[in-house]
């Protein structure tokens, strides 16, 4: 079976995100590595929305597998070359699945597409 997701953030919403004062609120959407690649960057609110499109996306995706209450935090995306890698918790209903994705970030938006794929 194959699901599919899509989503798109204006990147302007993550702007104002600071890691210390925003702390709770990004621990609920970025896993730890996650949150220390985009606040290397030096405009970390692109990488961040590209992320949050990714999750989104992926969350999409799985949902229309028939997979529910998906956690932020289970999704991490993977900075690799040509393309990132979504690693899903182990311990999460979704394991099992792979899925493929591409995000991009260009004129303010961000945007990412998520193909997940059951055995």
């Amino acid at each position: 079976m194959t699901g599919i997701g899509t989503d798109i953030e204006d990147i302007a919403r993550f702007e104002e995100l600071d890691r210390e004062t925003h702390r709770r609120f990004l621990q609920k959407i970025y896993t730890d590595e996650e949150l220390s690649y985009c606040f290397s960057k030096r405009s970390p609110a692109q990488h961040l929305a590209v992320r949050f499109c990714a999750k989104e996306s992926v969350v999409k995706a799985l949902s229309s597998l028939g997979f529910r209450n998906i956690l932020y935090p289970e999704i991490h995306i993977r900075q690799t070359d040509p393309a990132p890698r979504v690693d899903i918790a182990k311990g999460s209903t979704a394991a099992e699945c792979t899925v493929a994705l591409t995000m991009s970030h260009a004129g303010g938006l961000a945007l990412a597409f998520a193909l997940a794929t059951t055995a």
